[in-house]
């Protein structure tokens, strides 16, 4: 069986979640399956890296904002949220997603997208236990139970493992993708990726 296509990704980052549209679909056209992955910008970039925040970095902030604006009128997308608005703390949502997903991959994946549509299309603020866990009941987790693994601290267990696995394999970014071994980072790579996918590598 050919390896998945693991994606790597914050909640709070606009190119993840673009790429979050896409990347289903994208390994499912060369037989993949697409594993999705909640990672922390503020432990990479931040404190692994050392470095503030990339809309923060002189010149290359405000290039990251053109081109964003350029993606979107390319895809005909528009986003709820600005960055005027300032962003929500993923915490709440990576401990939701990590959460359900040593119980239910795909169910994961499917709170995944309801917690990015909400944020990114609905401008809901992410950064609380209650907005989450409610976002995510929508999407068909058991609310309750996901109060107590909140309560219980295995939520935030869990998250911390998988950033440390995500640093371990030298995930620094998002979107971030590995393919049979193979990093490829940003949002402008998913060409690349799909001629990784189509030609089996080279």
């Amino acid at each position: 069986m050919p390896a998945n296509l693991d994606f790597y990704f914050d909640f709070i980052s606009p190119f993840g979640y673009l790429a979050s549209l896409r990347v289903d679909e994208l390994a499912r056209k060369y037989g993949r399956e697409c594993r999705w992955h909640s990672m922390l910008l503020g432990i990479s970039v931040l404190k692994v890296m050392g470095l503030p925040p990339l809309t923060q970095i002189p010149l290359k902030g405000e290039y990251l904002g053109v081109d964003l604006k350029r993606y979107l009128r390319r895809h005909k997308l528009t986003l709820a949220r600005s960055r005027e608005m300032g962003p929500s703390n993923p915490i709440a949502a990576g401990r939701a997603f990590h959460w359900i997903d040593a119980r239910d991959p795909a169910l994961a994946k499917s709170a995944a997208k309801a917690i990015l549509n909400a944020y990114w299309q609905q401008g809901t603020d992410i950064g609380s236990v209650e907005a989450v866990v409610t976002i995510v009941e929508g999407a068909g987790a058991d609310a309750r139970a996901l109060r107590a693994g909140f309560a219980s601290g295995e939520a935030d267990r869990l998250l911390r493992a998988a950033v440390d696995r995500s640093l371990a394999l030298g995930v620094f970014g998002s979107p971030f993708f590995m393919i049979d071994g193979e990093p490829f980072f940003g949002l402008e790579k998913m060409e690349l990726v799909e001629e990784w996918l189509a030609s089996g590598g080279w």
